[in-house]
């Protein structure tokens, strides 16, 4: 969804956007945010023992990678083109509900669910965001988050 402004924006709490496109997550992504993390657990990370040793016989992407896609979900869900800088302030309430298997396709479901103006032309925004996996009742992951944007 596409806005010109603030004000425009504003009219939309309690808006649910229509879902971000699917992203799949490939053991390339998992291998790379292991990299960034120092998370390098097997269930991650090692693909042979995984065939052996886990349920669905695939490594499990990091929680945290799922819940580090909400800024990805977020700038796909909702544009507003007088934004000129925004920060993530709060991140609350993480639910991981299911984990989520390499191959998998992820998207975000992006609630405004309330919004404060704030000085200097700043908005604050608290947004509910749910991480979906295609085929899977479940989400994967669920979050309340708090952004400060300005324009």
């Amino acid at each position: 969804m596409k806005y010109e402004n603030f004000d425009t924006f504003s009219k939309s709490k309690g808006k649910t956007f229509p879902p971000t496109p699917w992203l799949e997550v490939t053991q390339q992504m998992i291998d790379d945010f292991a990299s960034a993390t120092h998370d390098h657990q097997w269930i991650h990370s090692d693909e042979e023992r995984a065939k052996k040793e886990l349920p669905e016989g695939k490594t499990i992407a990091h929680g945290f990678l799922s819940l580090s896609l909400i800024t990805k979900f977020l700038s796909e869900a909702v544009q507003v083109s007088s934004l000129k800088k925004g920060y993530n302030a709060a991140i609350e309430k993480v639910r991981f509900l299911i984990p989520v298997m390499v191959g998998s396709l992820l998207r975000g479901i992006v609630t405004v669910h309330d919004l404060e103006v704030q000085k200097f032309g700043g908005l604050k925004i608290v947004w509910k965001i749910k991480i979906e996996i295609q085929g899977v009742k479940k989400p994967a992951c669920m979050a309340t988050m708090t952004t400060l944007a300005f324009e």
